[in-house]
């Protein structure tokens, strides 16, 4: 395996939602793959379910990856236990349950991974709830070197920086489609450590200027290694893969 990064650091490369090209997403057979792989860093998605646990899911419904209707909003964590969710993807995966918050921490610390947390903010869900249900045991399990705060979602972003105004004590990434007309005055308001944008829309320009600026550049959802290396050449400091492996040894 490669040598973990500094603490002040991101991996050139994390695992999307786990390995996810290999394995259903967001899932504990995911992060591990990811492990196996050789990942240093695993991306996930956390929501609540509407009994308020947390759990490692992506959409606001449940249908795309279990084939049963319903909103997660409306999920008691015994219901959700019962779905499968890893059929979809290949049967060899079949029975594979949701992850809940807490079994996918003691994973990520039992195998000694970096998470990018995703705190997923769909129409209708309250982001200070997902707060602060999410970050007491993300912190008792991680430090501060070992885990970064994302999200789309600025209220849920300022939420955390209330609970955390050391950005030493937590590393907040603000995730954008395309790079914003005030990105530079966004990641003052929120001290924050990684500016995360979608490739397809980024310009060389507007990548050279985040990574000449106090930032960290993460560019997602990067699966070609030609892209991968245009991104590095432009300063890309750390990239969201599906399949990470194709981009063994590019940068």
């Amino acid at each position: 395996m490669p040598p973990a990064p500094p603490p002040d650091e991101l991996p050139p490369v994390m695992a999307h939602r786990g390995l996810s090209a290999h394995a259903p997403e967001n899932t504990l057979a995911a992060v591990r793959a990811a492990h196996a792989a050789g990942c240093r860093w695993v991306e996930l998605d956390v929501q609540l379910l509407g009994d308020g646990t947390p759990v490692i899911w992506h959409d606001a419904g449940i249908k795309r990856c279990t084939g049963e209707r319903g909103r997660l909003a409306g999920l008691s964590l015994a219901t959700a236990r019962r779905l499968d969710v890893g059929g979809w993807f290949s049967a060899e995966f079949n029975g594979e349950r949701m992850a809940t918050l807490e079994a996918m921490l003691d994973l990520i610390v039992s195998l000694e991974l970096g998470l990018n947390l995703e705190f997923k903010v769909n129409r209708g869900r309250d982001p200070a709830a997902l707060v602060d249900a999410v970050l007491p045991p993300v912190e008792r399990c991680l430090p501060p070197s070992r885990w970064l705060a994302s999200s789309f979602d600025r209220r849920a972003l300022h939420a955390l920086r209330r609970h955390r105004p050391d950005p030493h004590q937590l590393r907040l990434g603000l995730i954008a489609k395309r790079l914003p007309r005030s990105w530079r005055e966004d990641i003052r308001a929120l001290d924050a450590f990684s500016l995360h944008l979608d490739w397809r829309r980024l310009r060389e320009q507007q990548a050279r200027a985040v990574a000449a600026s106090p930032c960290r550049l993460v560019a997602y959802t990067v699966n070609d290694p030609h892209v991968a290396r245009r991104l590095y050449a432009w300063g890309a400091d750390s990239l969201i893969s599906d399949d990470p492996k194709k981009l063994t040894d590019i940068k």
